[in-house]
C-alpha cells in the first residue's frame, strides 16, 4: 500500500469561522465611532441612528449651513430632531460667519446685553460657531422662520436669560421686515414684537419661576424674603392659552444657594405657611405644577411646547483652570476641553427637568443648550453691562470681582445659537 497522500485546500470550518469574525469585528470598529455615556443621557436623546445611513441631500445649501463647511469631506447627516446629540460638538471660529445683527442695528436689544455699545472692544466671541458632532444645523433663515410663524403666537416664557433668547429672535428676523410693518408693544411683564404682514407675534412673558412667587413683578432683592407659590401657576398661565409655540425655561432664580421658602396656598399666610426647602425639592414642585397645568390645558395637535434647559453661570474661573481669573471677566476663547463642566450648572435641575418632562402627556421638546454654553465663558456682558438701570462707572469696571455679569450673555452672541436649534426644530413643524 502506497503512503495516503496529504488533504489540501481544506481548513477546517472552525479556523475559517474565527478569521471571518475578527475581521468583521476589526471592520466594525474601524466604521463605528464610539462615545462614551454623558450628562446628555439624562434626556434621553435618542443614538444617532442616521449616521450609518445613506447621506442625505445637501441640494438646498442655504438652509443647512455655509461658510466652512466642506460637504463632500463632511460626514455628518443633516439635522434630524430625533436623532442629532447637540450637546456633543464644539466652538469652530468662523470669521466668514457675520451676525445677522449687532447691538446698533436692532432697536430692541437692552443695554444689560448691548457689549459693544457698551464698550466691548474685543469682537471674537461673535464668530465661533457650534458644530454637533454627528449632524448639520440648518442656517438661520430669517424670512423661512417667519413664514414658519404666519399667523402664529410664538411666546418665550421665564426670566431675563430667556428674554435675551427672546431678544435675539426679534433682532434675527427684524431686519427682514420692512419698516411700518412692524411694532413693539413694551408691558412689565408681557411685551410683545408684532410682524404684521406674517400677522405673527414674538412675545415674552416675565415669569422668573414659572410658578407665582412674591417677587414676580415688584423684585426682590434680598432672596431671603422671596416666597415661591409652588402649588399654582395660574396668574401667568392665563396669558399662555391660544399661544401657538410656547418656549419654557426657570433655572437662575433658584440657585441662591438658601433654601427656599415654598408655600402652599394663599400669600396672606406668607409669613405661616411656607417651608424652607432645598432648591431642588422646591424645584421639582414647582415644575411638577407646571407640566400639570401644561398637561390639562394645552392640545398638542395645536400648540407645540419647548423647554429651554439651564443657561449655565461661570462665576468661578478654576473651573476651567484659570486658578488666578476673576470669573469670566477678560475671558475671550471658548473652553476647549471636551465635556467641560462647571459649578454654574446644576445636574440635579437636569435631572428634574429630564424627569418631569418624561412622565408628561403633551410632547414637551427640550432645548438642550446647557452643554455647548458651558463652553462660552468668553461670550457673558461681563463688565459691559448694566446695573440698577445705569452703564457700569469706570470705577465699577475696575471691580469685575463685585460687577462683573457672568449670568448674561452678549447679543448678538451665545443665544443666538439656542435660537438657531430651535430653528431647527421649527422646521420639522
Amino acid at each position: 500500500m502506497g503512503t495516503p497522500k496529504p488533504s489540501r485546500g481544506k481548513v477546517p470550518l472552525s479556523i475559517i469561522t474565527f478569521v471571518f469574525c475578527s475581521l468583521a469585528f476589526l471592520a466594525l470598529l474601524y466604521t463605528e465611532r464610539i462615545s462614551s455615556f454623558s450628562s446628555s443621557t439624562i434626556f434621553r436623546f435618542k443614538p444617532c441612528a442616521n449616521k450609518n445611513a445613506p447621506k442625505k441631500s445637501f441640494k438646498d445649501k442655504k438652509n443647512v449651513g455655509a461658510g466652512a463647511l466642506n460637504y463632500a469631506a463632511d460626514d455628518r447627516f443633516v439635522f434630524d430632531p430625533e436623532e442629532c446629540t447637540l450637546d456633543r460638538g464644539k466652538w469652530v471660529f468662523n470669521t466668514s460667519i457675520k451676525p445677522l445683527y449687532s447691538d446698533r442695528t436692532c432697536p430692541y436689544l437692552d443695554r444689560q446685553v448691548s457689549c459693544v455699545k457698551n464698550g466691548r472692544l474685543d469682537s471674537d466671541y461673535r464668530h465661533w460657531e457650534w458644530q454637533p458632532d454627528d449632524c448639520i444645523l440648518p442656517r438661520f433663515d430669517p424670512k423661512t422662520t417667519l413664514q414658519k410663524i404666519q399667523g402664529k403666537r410664538l411666546m418665550f416664557v421665564g426670566d431675563s436669560l430667556q428674554r435675551g433668547q427672546w431678544q435675539s429672535l426679534v433682532c434675527l428676523v427684524e431686519s427682514v421686515i420692512p419698516e411700518g410693518k412692524k411694532s413693539m408693544k413694551r408691558g412689565r411683564t408681557h411685551t410683545i414684537f408684532k410682524a404684521k404682514e406674517y400677522n405673527a407675534t414674538i412675545e415674552f412673558y416675565w415669569a422668573p419661576f414659572l410658578v407665582e412667587s412674591n417677587t414676580d413683578v415688584h423684585i426682590i432683592a434680598d432672596p431671603k424674603k422671596r416666597i415661591l407659590k409652588v402649588d399654582s401657576v395660574d396668574k401667568h398661565a392665563k396669558h399662555w392659552i391660544g399661544v401657538d409655540i410656547l418656549v419654557f425655561n426657570t433655572y437662575v432664580w433658584w440657585m441662591s444657594g438658601l433654601k427656599i421658602k415654598s408655600l402652599w396656598g394663599s400669600f396672606a399666610n406668607g409669613e405661616e405657611g411656607y417651608e424652607e426647602l432645598d432648591a431642588a425639592v422646591s424645584y421639582k414642585l414647582g415644575l411638577k405644577t407646571w407640566a400639570n397645568w401644561v398637561d390639562s390645558n394645552v392640545n398638542p395637535n395645536k400648540t407645540k411646547v419647548f423647554f429651554t434647559t439651564m443657561s449655565p453661570t461661570h462665576q468661578r474661573s478654576a473651573d476651567w483652570g484659570n486658578e488666578k481669573g476673576i470669573k469670566c471677566f477678560n475671558e475671550t476663547r471658548p473652553v476647549k476641553k471636551k465635556r467641560h463642566w462647571g459649578t454654574g450648572s446644576d445636574k440635579r435641575i437636569m435631572s428634574v427637568v429630564a424627569g418631569v418632562v418624561s412622565r408628561m402627556k403633551v410632547p414637551v421638546t427640550l432645548l438642550n443648550i446647557t452643554q455647548l454654553s458651558e463652553y462660552r465663558i468668553d461670550a457673558h456682558s461681563s463688565i459691559y453691562t448694566e446695573l440698577g438701570g445705569k452703564l457700569l462707572t469706570e470705577e465699577e469696571k475696575e471691580d469685575p470681582l463685585h460687577y462683573a455679569d457672568c449670568i448674561h450673555w452678549c447679543l448678538p452672541g451665545v443665544p443666538d445659537t439656542w435660537n438657531r436649534i430651535l430653528y431647527a426644530h421649527l422646521l420639522f413643524l
